[in-house]
């Protein structure tokens, strides 16, 4: 599904075109979605670099792909890294994302014996107005905040970004690059990469924004005036955070949201298909579809409401938005924090984005076109296309060349942008 605003008029640039990449969160298998939207484009539109953007914005899961893309990782490299597994420079183990935090579990479970002593004390003394409500609360207390150890995300991308030619510092990245969390005791949003906070490695930003409260514990980090601060789902405040690509002074603003509520009439309205009996009745599959049903509508939602407010605030912006059909049963069906269904979700975002593509062709060529982008007729034709087919051999690298590569990219990429001015 893909939301579409042209810019009225469009702005009128004396040199290259300037894009912006915004990409939400969604959990594990979110993610995938969003790889596969990112690599249909990728192949789709002749003369867009997704690796050589003017500014990226990622949000939770949503900040790795940002942060890999600004750090020259194509979509071809994070397929072979998260999907097909045979990256020769990256190995990928679903089970370090879900690590039990046994340190957060021992430490909430050493201050048992003591808050069990005043709990008692107190309750005998007759202290509590109500002695239910004030166990409870206190027993609350002893809940560990996450159920993963996000410790292990951290070191996994810190591993990353600080090899073949790449950077964990948001300083000397090429690229302006935004992971946005949130501070959890004042609600403020905090853009990891902006200044004041540019100091920060870009794999503890990412762990950061993609703390999702109740999965992960929050992450604790130092200000600038040495002020302990704990920070979680840079979701929390918003589904996608698009107005910091467009307040970049960019000319066209792509986004990726892999989460909306999920709607089987939409599949029987457009005659796509027949919807199952108990697609209708959510609250049957019980609180794991009631949770993920209410997380989707809060999040598309918000989502709404920025994509009704963002032309009006920015009339000069093309923008497109890119997001799962609502009729996707096989996105809502899966577990949101599952990656053994990451082929099959990629494929299926792969798959709808090219459909998009090309059956909001007029509207769409048009609008690439300004950017000097157009689509390439052989990728979006209506035949069946898998979006590991067309990945290029893997190759292994040094740090040597990686930096060589990448220097010789620059130059041509440079050469390129003189013929356009």
């Amino acid at each position: 599904m893909l939301s579409l605003h042209s810019a009225t008029p469009p702005k009128r640039r004396a040199g290259p075109p300037r894009i912006g990449l915004a990409i939400a969160g969604g959990g594990p298998v979110g993610a995938m979605y969003e790889l596969g939207a990112l690599r249909a484009l990728d192949e789709a539109c002749d003369g867009l670099d997704l690796t050589r953007l003017d500014c990226y914005v990622g949000v939770s899961s949503g900040a790795f792909f940002a942060a890999g893309l600004a750090n020259r990782m194509d979509t071809a490299e994070l397929c072979r890294i998260f999907i097909s597994g045979d990256s020769a420079d990256v190995s990928f183990r679903p089970e370090t994302f879900l690590q039990p935090a046994f340190g957060e579990y021992f430490r909430r479970a050493a201050a048992f014996p003591g808050l069990a002593t005043r709990l008692a004390r107190d309750l005998w003394s007759g202290r509590s107005d109500s002695r239910w409500s004030d166990v409870l609360n206190r027993v609350g207390s002893l809940v560990p905040t996450g159920l993963f150890d996000n410790n292990a995300v951290e070191r996994f991308l810190q591993d990353i970004f600080n090899r073949a030619g790449r950077s964990n510092d948001f300083r000397t990245i090429s690229r302006p690059l935004f992971v946005i969390g949130v501070d959890l005791d004042s609600g403020e949003a905090v853009r990891f990469g902006d200044k004041g906070w540019d100091d920060i490695p870009i794999s503890r930003a990412v762990q950061a924004s993609s703390a999702l409260p109740g999965l992960y514990p929050p992450v604790e980090m130092l200000d600038k005036a040495g002020n302990t601060r704990h920070f979680v789902d840079g979701a929390l405040r918003r589904t996608m955070h698009a107005s910091v690509v467009l307040e970049r002074d960019v000319d066209l603003m792509l986004g990726i949201n892999p989460l909306v509520p999920f709607n089987p009439s939409e599949d029987s309205a457009t005659g796509s298909g027949h919807h199952r009996d108990n697609d209708r009745r959510i609250s049957e599959s019980g609180l794991p579809g009631v949770l993920s049903q209410t997380l989707r509508t809060m999040l598309q939602s918000r989502m709404q409401v920025g994509l009704a407010r963002y032309p009006q605030q920015y009339p000069q912006i093309d923008q497109m938005v890119f997001e799962p059909n609502a009729a996707d049963r096989d996105l809502f069906y899966t577990n949101i924090f599952s990656f053994s269904s990451r082929r099959r979700i990629s494929q299926l975002a792969y798959r709808n984005t090219l459909d998009d593509l090309r059956n909001r062709r007029a509207q769409i060529e048009p609008v690439l076109a300004r950017h000097g982008i157009r689509l390439r007729e052989d990728v979006i034709a209506n035949r069946p296309r898998s979006i590991l087919a067309h990945l290029p051999k893997p190759m292994r690298c040094t740090e040597t060349t990686a930096r060589l590569t990448h220097a010789l990219d620059d130059i041509e990429h440079g050469l390129q942008r003189r013929r356009m001015v």
